[in-house]
């Protein structure tokens, strides 16, 4: 080989590795769904984002195709104590070497307009969209069995309802 293509090889290379060093930064931990009976129409996932980079990022979309709609939402209290929940169109902040967690009780991902009922076991397809890092692929597995992780929910401020 020689050293023309060896350097334009070495070149082509950095160029990818700089093209995507967000992706390696972002990281999914915990990701798990859950529907509240077999028949409902909608769902939610929740699972801890982390951002081991020096910038901070946005999740911004979230898409999925076991559903009609598939948004970013968060439970909002009207100042009488009834809580709803609402769609956060301008999405997570995901702070540079911190973590944004989404649970049970704040804030999730939602999805309406299931095709089909969701079953313990099953794996849902999942792509997360952040503004730097771009799309991240996730599969999600449909646990109705487990409890709430109170001590995650008191670091990050929420509480399960």
């Amino acid at each position: 080989m020689s050293l023309k293509v060896i350097t334009l090889a070495a070149l082509a290379a950095t160029a990818i590795a700089a093209a995507v060093p967000a992706l390696a930064d972002i990281k999914i931990e915990d990701a798990y769904a859950r529907v509240s009976t077999p028949m409902s129409k909608s769902a939610a996932a929740f699972m801890v984002i982390s951002n081991d980079g020096d910038t901070a990022d946005r999740l911004v979309d979230v898409v999925s195709d076991i559903s009609k709609r598939t948004e970013l939402h968060t439970h909002k209290d009207d100042g009488n104590g009834n809580m709803s929940m609402v769609h956060v169109k301008e999405g997570f902040a995901i702070p540079a070497g911190g973590e944004h967690a989404l649970m049970r009780g704040g804030d999730h991902v939602m999805f309406m307009g299931l095709g089909n009922g969701l079953a313990h076991g099953d794996v849902v397809p999942l792509t997360l969209v952040f503004e730097n890092a771009g799309e991240v692929s996730i599969e999600v597995t449909v646990d109705l069995e487990r409890k709430p992780a109170h001590g995650k929910m008191k670091k990050h401020g929420h509480k399960d309802h």
